[in-house]
């Protein structure tokens, strides 16, 4: 059965196949609504099981893209689905996604409170772990990315380049750590 956001008629909520409310209005780049009938870009499927290392690529690519609100998407999706004791992981990925759009939408406070906020869950999620590269995820390089980030957007109070800021999430791989899946 199909998941595609569909309107009700009489201008009720817009709904999915299944009955759950989804917005079926186009997006923008950074996840934000456009007007029925405008051009947005593609939205990202909802509740797609993917292997972590597929996440990573897939989260990535959309990063330097410039869509950090469709990688949130893809790591809320590893965070739904993964395994229990990696759900804070990808909870804080995602956050960081989030981070970088409300930072990319002019939001400075938002942005940055999103940011740290990531940033302490991927933090704690690689104490309490042990791993420090999953997948070959670079949390230690990221946790300093988003701190970066959050002390950016709060100076300049201006919206900043999802594209130019995106963040590299592999990177300083340790050895038998990066293949991890």
């Amino acid at each position: 059965m199909s998941t595609a956001p569909r309107a009700e008629a009489g201008g009720g909520r817009d709904r999915d196949m299944e009955g759950r409310a989804r917005n079926a209005r186009p997006r923008d780049g950074l996840g934000r609504p456009l007007p029925y009938g405008a051009e947005g870009v593609d939205r990202q499927p909802e509740g797609v099981t993917r292997a972590p290392g597929e996440t990573v690529a897939e989260a990535q690519s959309l990063l330097d893209a410039g869509k950090p609100f469709h990688a949130h998407e893809v790591f809320e999706d590893a965070w739904k689905s993964g395994p229990a004791e990696e759900r804070a992981l990808w909870r804080g990925l995602a956050q960081l996604a989030v981070g970088l759009t409300h930072a990319a939408r002019g939001n400075a406070t938002g942005g940055a409170r999103l940011l740290r906020r990531g940033a302490a869950a991927i933090e704690e999620w690689r104490s309490v772990s042990g791993r420090g590269y999953p997948y070959g995820i670079a949390v230690p390089e990221l946790v300093l990315w988003a701190r970066e980030l959050a002390g950016v957007v709060e100076r300049e109070e201006s919206a900043v380049d999802a594209a130019a800021w995106a963040p590299r999430l592999r990177g300083g791989e340790r050895e038998g750590e990066a293949g991890r899946e």
